[in-house]
C-alpha cells in the first residue's frame, strides 16, 4: 500500500511538473507563433496575388495580341501600377525573408533553452528520486528512534526500581556498619579485659626477680633494661644488652633435616638471637618452637592463641619474648619459655602481614592490609596503640632502626618513617611489589625483595641502590616471600617459586650456589642462624628443610 502511494505521488508531481513547464515555455513562444502564423498568411496571400497577376497579364497580353492598337495608354499605366506591385511585394517578401531568419534563429535559441530546460527537468528527476529515497530512510529513522525511545523509557524505568534497592541496600549497609562498630567496641572491652588479667598475671610470675625491673607490662629482658638504664657505660653491661654478631658464615650445601613443619602452608620462620630455638608460622594458626640439635629440629613446643594463619614471626633481642602477625586482623605475644599468650594487640581492620620489636624492646610497630602503620607501646597496661599511620597502600614488610621504621608495600614503594613526627621522610620506588626486607649486622643497607624477581641492596647512607641480583630460574612466589641477609652480611638467600634456594654472595654480585632438591613447592621465608651455621627455609607446601655446609 505504501509502494502504491509512493508510486501515485511520483506520477503526480511529474504531471504537474509538465503542466508548470507548459504554461512557462508557452508565454515563451507566443510571439513566435504568432509571427510565424502571420508569415504564413503573407505567403498565402502573395501566392494568391502572384496567380492574380499571372492570370491578369495573361489576359492584358491575349488583349494586346488581339487588339494592339487599342488602349495603349492604359496597358502602359498598368504596367506601371504593376512594377509598382511587384517592387512593394519584393520589398514586403524580402522583409519577410528577413523576419522569418530572425524568428529561425529565436527557434534555434529557444530549442537551446528547451534542451537545458530537459536537462534540469532530468536532474530534478534525479534529485526527486533521491528525495524519495531519503524520505524512506527518514521513515525508517523514525521507526528505530521510537523503537530507542521505548528501550529508553524501560531502562529508565529499570534505574529507578534500582535506585530504590540501591536506597535500600545502603539504609541495611549503614545499620550492619553500625552494629559491627558496636561489636567492635564490646570486642575491644572485653580484649582490654583480657589484658588487664594477663598483665596481672606477669607482674605475679616477674616478683622473683630481687632486682630493679621495669614496670609490668615491659614485654623486653629485664638484664637488658637495668643495664641501659642504669649502666649505660659498663662494657660488660653493653655486650650483654646486644647480640653477639657471627664471624663464621657457612654457606649450605646440604640440606640436613627435611621435616613436616605444620599442617599446610609455612609462611613464616625465624631463628632465636642464640640460634638454639627455631620458629615457623603456618596457616595451621599455630606457632610451633623447634630446638636445633646435632642437625636437626626437634619440636619443643607450639604457641596458640591465633584465629587465623601466622604471616610473619619476630623474637626480641634477648629471645625471652616472640611476637607473631596473623591474619585475623591481630599480633600477639607469647613467651618463650612457657608458651604463654601474654598479649594480643587489635586494632588493624585488615590482616597484618608483618610485625617487629623497636630496639628498646618496648615497642612494637605492625603494618596491614589495611593500609596503616601502628605503633604499639608494651609499657601500657592495656598496650593501646600509641600511633596510627596511613601509609596508602597494604605493607607487606618492616624492619626497624632506632628512629626509623622501613616499611615495604603493595605499591612497589619503599618508604621511611620517622618515629618521632610520624611522617614519611623519604621514599624510594622499585620496579614490582615489595615482599621482603632485611636489614645487615650493623643497619647500613637495606635488602629487598620485590615481584619483578629481582633483590636489591639499597645503601641507607646515600639512599641508593648499590647491587641487584638475579638469577635464571629465580622468581618471587608471592607477596610474603621473605629473603634474608647472612649475619656478618656477605651472603644473601632467598627462595623461588620452584622450590630452589639461591644464595649470592655480597662482595662479588654472583650467584654462588643454588639448592633445589628438596622442595616441592615455593619457598616462602628464609631465615640465617645468627651463629651463621644454618639456614632454614620453609614452603608453601608444609616442609621445612634445615641447610648447612655439613
Amino acid at each position: 500500500m505504501a509502494e502504491r502511494r509512493l508510486e501515485c505521488s511520483w506520477k503526480r508531481h511529474v504531471v504537474e511538473q509538465l503542466k508548470q513547464r507548459d504554461r512557462v515555455q508557452r508565454h515563451a513562444f507566443e510571439e513566435i507563433i504568432h509571427q510565424y502564423n502571420r508569415l504564413l498568411e503573407k505567403s498565402d496571400l502573395q501566392t494568391v496575388l502572384s496567380e492574380r497577376y499571372q492570370s491578369d497579364k495573361y489576359d492584358l497580353q491575349n488583349r494586346h495580341d488581339s487588339s494592339p492598337g487599342l488602349d495603349l495608354s492604359r496597358n502602359d499605366s498598368l504596367q506601371q501600377e504593376m512594377a509598382q506591385m511587384r517592387i512593394r511585394h519584393q520589398e514586403e517578401l524580402t522583409e519577410l525573408h528577413k523576419k522569418r531568419g530572425e524568428l529561425a534563429q529565436s527557434v534555434i535559441e529557444l530549442n537551446h533553452q528547451i534542451q537545458q530546460k530537459d536537462k534540469e527537468i532530468q536532474s530534478n528527476e534525479e534529485y526527486q528520486r533521491q528525495i524519495a529515497e531519503l524520505e524512506g530512510e527518514c521513515r525508517e529513522l523514525r521507526g528505530k528512534l521510537q523503537d530507542l525511545e521505548q528501550a529508553n523509557q524501560t531502562l529508565k524505568d529499570e534505574y529507578d526500581a534500582l535506585q530504590i534497592t540501591f536506597g535500600a541496600l545502603e539504609e541495611k549497609l549503614r545499620r550492619t556498619t553500625d552494629d559491627n562498630q558496636e561489636l567492635v567496641s564490646r570486642w575491644m572491652a572485653e580484649k582490654s579485659q583480657e589484658a588487664n588479667k594477663l598483665n596481672a598475671e606477669n607482674e605475679k610470675d616477674c616478683k622473683y626477680v630481687m632486682m630493679p625491673k621495669p614496670r609490668t607490662g615491659y614485654f623486653f629482658d629485664a638484664w637488658s633494661f637495668v643495664a641501659q638504664q642504669f649502666y649505660p657505660g659498663c662494657p660488660q653491661c653493653k655486650a650483654i644488652s646486644n647480640v653477639p654478631i657471627c664471624a663464621d658464615v657457612r654457606v649450605p650445601a646440604t640440606a640436613l633435616h627435611v621435616f613436616e613443619a605444620h599442617d599446610g602452608e609455612v609462611n613464616a620462620v625465624r631463628f632465636s638471637p642464640g640460634s638454639r630455638l627455631l620458629a615457623t608460622g603456618g596457616m595451621d594458626r599455630r606457632v610451633k618452637l623447634w630446638e636445633v640439635v646435632s642437625g636437626r629440629c626437634e619440636p619443643k613446643g607450639a604457641l596458640t592463641g591465633s584465629n587465623a594463619g601466622i604471616t610473619s614471626i619476630e623474637f626480641d633481642s634477648a629471645g625471652s619474648y616472640l611476637l607473631a602477625a596473623s591474619n585475623d586482623f591481630a599480633s600477639r605475644i607469647w613467651t618463650v619459655d612457657d608458651f604463654r599468650l601474654r598479649h594480643t594487640l587489635t586494632g588493624h581492620s585488615g590482616k597484618v602481614l608483618a610485625a617487629r620489636f623497636l630496639l628498646d624492646n618496648a615497642r612494637i610497630v605492625s603494618g596491614s592490609y589495611d593500609r596503616t602503620l601502628k605503633l604499639w607501646d608494651l609499657r601500657s597496661k592495656v598496650c593501646k596503640s600509641m600511633k596510627t599511620v596511613f601509609a596508602g597502600s597494604s605493607c607487606n614488610d618492616i624492619v626497624c632502626t632506632e628512629q626509623c621504621v622501613m616499611s615495604g608495600h603493595f605499591d612497589k614503594r619503599v618508604r621511611f618513617w620517622d618515629i618521632r613526627a610520624e611522617s614519611i621522610v623519604r621514599e624510594l620506588e622499585l620496579m614490582g611489589r615489595v615482599t621482603s626486607l632485611d636489614l645487615n649486622h650493623d643497619r647500613t643497607e637495606l635488602l629487598t625483595c620485590s615481584r619483578d624477581d629481582l633483590v636489591k641492596i639499597i645503601d641507607l647512607r646515600s639512599n641508593a641502590v648499590r647491587q641487584t641480583f638475579s638469577a635464571q630460574g629465580f622468581k618471587c612466589g608471592a607477596d610474603w616471600t621473605r629473603v634474608t641477609f647472612s649475619p656478618d652480611g656477605s651472603y644473601v638467600a632467598g627462595g623461588s617459586a620452584d622450590g630452589a634456594l639461591y644464595i649470592w654472595n655480597v662482595l662479588t654480585g654472583k650467584l654462588e650456589r643454588t639448592l633445589d632438591k628438596n622442595h616441592s613447592s615455593a619457598i616462602n621465608s628464609v631465615s640465617w642462624s645468627p651463629s651463621g651455621a644454618y639456614v632454614v627455609s620453609v614452603e608453601k607446601g608444609c616442609k621445612a628443610v634445615l641447610w648447612s655446609d655439613m
